[in-house]
């Protein structure tokens, strides 16, 4: 057994397959995975703050750059992620499996840490267009699986060190075996001599008929190279990105041909994730009778939507972004959520609570801390891109705000109130 997996990587030998380009490619796949984690990070408690924090409201654009950025360094895992498997695939046939207790748990949290990666950027993937087939939350189990991939992926740095450290800067040197493996020994005769003396007391065994194959087979120099494959890679990886980053990014909205989400496209010039029909709220939100209500120290405030537009409107220009990376800048009119506040006699560090008409929903109900209901840009937005809201874009009045996530800012209002401090 020791000599055939000898020979499957004799076969697999490749110019690509040394440590050099596992360390070249490992780093990119290494630095995608940390932007992943630090942007989803950022996402995960701007939606579920822990008791005391607070975020930045500007720039307006925070969140749609980087919630961007987390897709598309999302979708360039794949190609990155694959590579690096091609690259250390010959390891698979190491002899023996396992040499040690130490080697065993090496081998077991790289194939824990590849399972994983796997997992994470394909239900990424498939979030991104609102498919979710399979049983448990999605938002859940991403977030607890980002923070094993990392620990993972720091156990997976600190055993690879040395390697890493060796060839960080430095090329591979000639004499070096063109493939990862240290089972494979350069004495290829002797190896099959070995090989053939031990199947010689076998004769017809399934052992001769695979020496009769290997003596049959000349071994053929791979016709990748180290610049067609990293060619390879960069197109591959410059595809998928420039293919689905125009949802996000403006710039690329012509190449955007795969991401779920089109600039431009929608009600009112603007894509819509939730509708009415799935909020279930498209009779109660036209109503003749609503009437926006603002809870300060008890006392409740009725706002009819004639009366909100009786008092100052301001117009700003925001985008929504959303958790599965698009966006699109709009025109917002409406009141200023700092002037309801004032209005209802809120003091400056008032953080509120948002209502929407929609009964049931992971965010029929959102926070808003102080600093952005102090942000001048804050609106309870009655207008988009210069008509009355859109049903889809949450008639009768909705919430938009700087910096926030596009589940935050919040459709169909129905009750704005004060949170205790």
């Amino acid at each position: 057994m020791r000599r055939l997996m000898y020979e499957a990587q004799r076969a697999l030998a490749s110019p690509v397959r040394n440590p050099r380009m596992a360390t070249v490619i490992g780093r990119l796949l290494g630095a995608a995975f940390l932007l992943c984690f630090g942007t989803g990070l950022y996402s995960h408690f701007l939606q579920q703050p822990l008791p005391g924090m607070h975020f930045a409201t500007r720039p307006a654009y925070l969140y749609q750059f980087t919630q961007g950025t987390h897709i598309v360094a999302g979708i360039a895992c794949f190609p990155l992620l694959l590579a690096k498997l091609y690259i250390v695939f010959p390891a698979l046939f190491a002899w023996p499996p396992v040499k040690s207790f130490a080697n065993f748990l090496e081998r077991t949290s790289i194939a824990l840490f590849v399972g994983i990666s796997l997992v994470q950027i394909v239900i990424g993937l498939l979030n991104t267009y609102q498919w979710y087939p399979w049983p448990f939350p999605f938002r859940q189990v991403h977030f607890a699986l980002g923070w094993v991939l990392i620990g993972l992926l720091v156990i997976h740095i600190g055993v690879k060190l040395p390697l890493i450290t060796r060839y960080w800067r430095k090329a591979p040197d000639a004499s070096e075996p063109e493939h990862l493996s240290e089972a494979a020994s350069p004495d290829r005769s002797r190896n099959l001599e070995e090989v053939r003396l031990w199947g010689s007391s076998r004769p017809g065994g399934i052992t001769g008929r695979l020496l009769d194959y290997i003596d049959a087979t000349p071994a053929t120099p791979s016709r990748v190279s180290r610049r067609g494959f990293l060619t390879t890679v960069a197109v591959g990886v410059t595809a998928v990105v420039g293919l689905t980053a125009g949802q996000t990014f403006t710039p690329l909205d012509a190449t955007n041909v795969f991401a779920p989400r089109k600039k431009g496209l929608g009600p009112q010039g603007v894509p819509v994730n939730r509708t009415s029909t799935q909020a279930k709220v498209a009779e109660v939100a036209m109503d003749a009778g609503w009437a926006l209500t603002v809870v300060y120290a008890g006392t409740e405030h009725r706002f009819t939507r004639a009366q909100l537009l009786a008092m100052e409107q301001t117009e700003v220009r925001l985008p929504i972004a959303c958790v599965e990376g698009w966006s699109q800048m709009a025109t917002w009119r409406g009141v200023r959520l700092m002037d309801l506040a004032d209005t209802v006699g809120a003091d400056a560090g008032t953080s509120f609570r948002l209502i929407s008409l929609e009964e049931r929903g992971s965010f029929s109900k959102t926070q808003m801390g102080h600093e952005y209901v102090r942000d001048p840009l804050t609106l309870v937005a009655l207008e988009l891109n210069g008509d009355t809201l859109h049903l889809e874009h949450g008639y009768p009045a909705r919430m938009i705000a700087p910096g926030r996530p596009g589940v935050l800012q919040t459709k169909w209002l129905s009750r704005i109130e004060a949170i205790d401090a």
